[in-house]
């Protein structure tokens, strides 16, 4: 995972020359950089590689033993939590695979830009025998298109780029050679927003959602 300043706008982008998978590193370093956007930026844009945004959790993580699955998951959903009320604009620009831990990710910005390429977001938790957190669940409640629901969550139908937008996971999809020009254009944009009334609003207008994604972290 990288970190890049240009012009008030932090990128943090994931690349682990494999399925960007989100284990206790992954955590570690997207936290780190978090902290240091928070102190020196006015922005964030959390984008992958080409072909990858982020497969979902590390299986093999998962696999060591019940107790460090339930670690994982724990840590997971606290990072979905703290990316949702981050206080700075949050944008995301995806140009590869967005699957489960990847597409909740989508959901926890701001902002989704998508390239437009052969990939796909999907949700699998139900092809894989998996429920979904009070924290996934409350995500997709405020994201994911109510037509959408049901194909998306319950029957873990994958969606190109172009149908991932009106599902909820995008919010616009862009020729690929442009997607990170019209981020940071977004970006830059956006931080001439008040900061403090920025985070205070988007506070204000997740409270509920907030509040039910902290309560099931207890």
């Amino acid at each position: 995972m990288s970190y890049q300043l240009n012009n008030n706008v932090a990128i943090i982008s994931i690349d682990d020359g494999k399925a960007n998978a989100v284990n206790h590193n992954f955590i570690d370093q997207l936290y780190a950089n978090l902290d240091r956007a928070e102190k020196e930026a006015s922005a964030v844009i959390l984008t992958g590689r080409e072909g990858m945004f982020s497969a979902g959790f590390d299986l093999k993580a998962l696999q060591v033993s019940p107790e460090a699955a339930t670690e994982l998951v724990g840590r997971g959903m606290e990072m979905l939590t703290r990316l949702y009320e981050f206080p700075l604009p949050l944008i995301s620009a995806c140009a590869g695979h967005a699957i489960g831990m990847g597409a909740f990710l989508l959901m926890a910005s701001d902002n989704r830009i998508g390239a437009e390429a052969e990939y796909q977001v999907t949700l699998p938790e139900t092809a894989i025998s998996m429920g979904f957190t009070q924290v996934l669940l409350t995500l997709i409640h405020d994201r994911i298109a109510s037509s959408h629901k049901t194909t998306a969550m319950i029957q873990s139908t994958p969606h190109t780029a172009q149908q991932a937008v009106p599902a909820g996971f995008l919010d616009e999809v862009v020729a690929a050679d442009q997607l990170m020009d019209r981020a940071q254009a977004l970006a830059e944009k956006l931080t001439e927003l008040p900061k403090e009334f920025y985070a205070l609003n988007k506070r204000d207008l997740r409270a509920a959602s907030l509040k039910a994604m902290h309560d099931s972290l207890k």
